[in-house]
């Protein structure tokens, strides 16, 4: 339900540029409507210009107020506002149910309102979300792992936020939608205006699961600087940025910059070192201002509640070597790749006793490890490498000092590769 406080922010909206620290803290000062009625009247209040004027950067406050006065002359906040309601958007702004408070984190670049059409509640939407950015003319790499990390956070239960550009958004955009969360799309244009043209199916299912949002008037067309204004907002909207993608000069660096300042958290997808569009991550990660994350679960646990949200830890791989004793290993590490060897001397170079060799060779050559030859015994030939066994088998240690059990896994056979070199058998998993 439109207010006068959203018809004087409609009008401030059409007044000032997006991001204009010097409005906001007009606005800080008298209100929206207060605000409205200074620049109609071209009278700001002394207090207020002495503020302005002892800022770190302070502005030409006489030839802003007298753009202000122009642009607020010619605006037409009730028609914005039904035009808006029209095409099924709103206006939300500050004090609303549905007004995201983290906006508030911006201070006097905090967004005036915002023009929202969609399904979703904004506010809950990001509630508990993750910015994904990245470059336009992103790789292969970078498409695949963005559509991963769409679909792995819209799955876990974490909306996805991001510009609604080509490249890594569109793509982190489809995956979350195709997961079934709702995505947050930030428009740096009206949302009555679909940029890029070709994402406009895309646009279309994101207001129907998800919401498109600007915090431009519609209307109005983007420029290179309302893109990397409106990167601030991806930013402060979410718990977190991750950047799979960025040249050493992006937009997406951009973004992270904001997460920086803001104090949320910020992860970075490492990439080839070759790769010029991997170079910002990497600078992000040498630096250390991001942590280095992989999969959707990591950034999970980044941005997540302590203890709670912890991706699963990575273990090597399981071969069926680790399910032998510790006797029985040496013993097979001590068996020849040719010729042949008795169990007196493997004994020996195994450091074992007899009865634990002859216990060993014979549950190795069940196995099909090693076979008797004329010369002894030796591994055998066809053996080229160690099947994979359960992960289940590394959970369950094998006893110390005792023989093999007699089922033991047998070994892979492939009769084109040569034999292992016996260093091969003892490199550790």
């Amino acid at each position: 339900m439109n207010s006068p406080e959203h018809e004087a922010r409609a009008a401030l909206m059409r007044a000032a540029d997006v991001g204009d620290t010097a409005m906001g803290r007009l606005v800080a000062h008298l209100g929206a409507s207060g605000a409205v009625e200074a620049i109609r009247e071209r009278a700001l209040p002394p207090a207020f210009t002495a503020q302005e004027s002892r800022q770190e950067r302070p502005c030409d406050l006489s030839g802003r107020l007298s753009a202000w006065f122009l642009r607020l002359a010619a605006s037409k906040p009730a028609a914005d506002l039904e035009a808006g309601e029209k095409h099924g958007a709103r206006l939300i702004v500050p004090g609303d149910p549905e007004w995201p408070t983290q906006l508030d984190h911006l201070g006097p670049s905090r967004p005036l309102g915002l023009w929202l059409h969609g399904t979703a509640d904004l506010r809950f939407a990001c509630l508990q979300s993750v910015a994904v950015v990245g470059a336009r003319a992103a790789t292969q790499y970078g498409l695949h792992i963005a559509a991963n990390f769409g679909i792995g956070l819209s799955e876990a239960g974490w909306s996805v936020v991001s510009g609604g550009a080509y490249g890594v958004d569109g793509v982190a955009h489809k995956g979350a939608l195709l997961a079934g969360s709702p995505t947050v799309v930030v428009l740096a244009c009206g949302v009555d205006i679909c940029y890029p043209s070709g994402h406009q199916e895309l646009f279309a299912q994101a207001r129907e699961q998800g919401v498109v949002m600007s915090e431009c008037p519609p209307g109005v067309h983007p420029t290179r600087a309302r893109f990397l204004i409106r990167n601030r907002l991806i930013a402060a909207l979410t718990r977190g940025t991750v950047v799979v993608e960025a040249a050493l000069r992006s937009g997406a660096l951009n973004t992270a910059g904001h997460a920086l300042t803001l104090n949320r958290h910020l992860g970075a997808v490492p990439g080839p070192t070759t790769s010029a569009l991997s170079a910002g991550c990497h600078k992000l990660l040498r630096e250390r201002k991001a942590v280095c994350v992989t999969t959707p679960e990591e950034m999970i646990e980044l941005v997540g509640v302590m203890g709670d949200d912890l991706a699963p830890q990575t273990r090597s791989p399981v071969v069926p070597r680790d399910g032998l004793s510790e006797s029985t290993k040496r013993v097979l590490d001590a068996i020849p790749t040719r010729g042949g060897a008795g169990p007196a001397s493997i004994a020996v170079s195994a450091g074992v006793s007899m009865d634990i060799t002859l216990s060993a060779l014979g549950g190795l050559a069940a196995a099909g490890y090693i076979e008797r030859t004329g010369g002894g015994w030796r591994l055998r030939k066809t053996a080229s490498s160690y099947p994979k066994a359960p992960e289940s088998m590394a959970l369950t240690p094998p006893p110390a000092n005792e023989a093999p059990a007699p089922d033991l896994p047998p070994p892979t056979v492939d009769d084109t590769p040569p034999p292992p070199h016996p260093e091969e058998l003892a490199t550790p998993t």
